[in-house]
């Protein structure tokens, strides 16, 4: 793999204890819509291992933007305290991009994605990129968060929703006990039998997964439990996220 040399852009707050980071794009880095990227700051020789100065993140634009962006949860490990601190202007590395965790090329299977917390990030690129393209693909996203206040991107989900009529949003919340927002929506869980009534119009799904390493193996069992075929399902999850 390539690696490139990006500048700091902006820094954003997307939702409690989630930021986005723009990064320039340079030239001759083309990826496919949910693709990654490996994040370099500093040398291995800088650091006490390699995940202080090398983390992996899903590339939030879309290819057709002309910026790469990522996003993140802000812990208190060696790593995120140093992307935090990039004064906007600095040159930093990213080498890739990488994964398979991409759309099928059939049109005809509808896509559903089961994404937790940062697990968006991946699903915000094809989404972007399924508007851009006016993809004549039936998507379907189940999105699990604790609140509103947690939920990146769902404003932006919500609009993209309504603009694509073959894009069907379901966003949950699990602990609006701790919230102060209010919400209308679907509370609790996602499970089995809520995952077979939300698909079951689908044509031949495919189902992709991402967020949490605990999350995705649970969706996993919980897709089993559901009836779906372990062909019929991607998944990526994020260690250290």
């Amino acid at each position: 793999m390539k690696t490139y040399s990006v500048q700091l852009q902006a820094q954003e707050q997307l939702a409690e204890g989630t930021s986005a980071f723009h990064f320039t794009k340079p030239a001759g880095f083309e990826f496919i819509a949910g693709q990654a990227l490996d994040l370099i700051l500093g040398e291995q020789g800088d650091a006490d291992s390699e995940w202080d100065v090398r983390h992996t993140f899903s590339i939030v634009a879309a290819p057709h933007e002309n910026e790469l962006v990522i996003a993140t949860r802000m812990r208190d490990s060696r790593f995120k305290q140093r992307l935090k601190e990039l004064p906007v202007g600095t040159q930093v590395q990213v080498e890739g991009p990488f994964g398979e965790l991409t759309l099928d090329k059939d049109l005809t299977r509808a896509a559903v994605f089961i994404a937790g917390g940062i697990g968006i990030t991946p699903f915000m690129s094809m989404l972007r990129d399924a508007a851009q393209q006016q993809r004549q693909q039936d998507l379907l996203l189940l999105y699990s968060n604790r609140r509103p206040e947690d939920s990146a991107f769902l404003s932006e989900l919500q609009q993209l929703s309504q603009n694509n009529p073959r894009f069907k949003l379901i966003a949950t919340m699990t602990k609006m006990e701790g919230s102060t927002q209010e919400w209308s929506g679907i509370t609790g869980y996602l499970n089995a039998q809520r995952i077979q009534e939300y698909c079951q119009e689908l044509s031949r799904p495919i189902y992709y997964i991402s967020g949490p390493p605990m999350l995705v193996e649970a969706m996993h069992d919980l897709l089993d439990e559901a009836g779906v075929d372990a062909d019929d399902v991607l998944s990526e999850g994020f260690l250290g996220y």
